[in-house]
């Protein structure tokens, strides 16, 4: 069984910074893309960061919104995703929410409970 389990959220004036870690268990990650999406009050969920898994190697990718402040990384060893997030606006605050995807005939995401970070002015 899969469990993934996010901390790292809380509240930041704008302009700071904040890291969120995911700790992932259950099954191997080595070849799984890991990320990050959040859900602000309102909205729907969104896609924020991910490293993407191939036979050449991890590639990351986000969401313009979040590019050049935000950074994904992984430990394959820990079996941990992080987001290291800088520079947060009011408009980052949100609900983050880690990400693993599996492929397959049957692709599989597996979903974490969410950590809050609220970016005040």
């Amino acid at each position: 069984q899969v469990q993934l389990v996010e901390s790292g959220g809380g509240l930041v004036q704008a302009g700071g910074s904040l890291r969120l870690s995911c700790a992932a268990s259950g099954r191997t990650f080595t070849n799984v893309d890991m990320g990050w999406y959040r859900q602000a009050p309102g909205k729907e969920r969104e896609f924020v960061a991910m490293t993407r898994w191939s036979w050449r190697g991890y590639n990351s990718d986000y969401a313009d919104s979040v590019n050049d402040r935000y950074t994904i990384s992984r430990d394959n060893a820990r079996n941990a995703v992080y987001l290291e997030m800088n520079s947060l606006r009011r408009e980052d605050t949100a609900t983050y929410y880690c990400n693993v995807r599996v492929a397959g005939p049957i692709r599989v995401d597996y979903w974490g409970q969410g950590t809050p970070v609220t970016g005040s002015t």
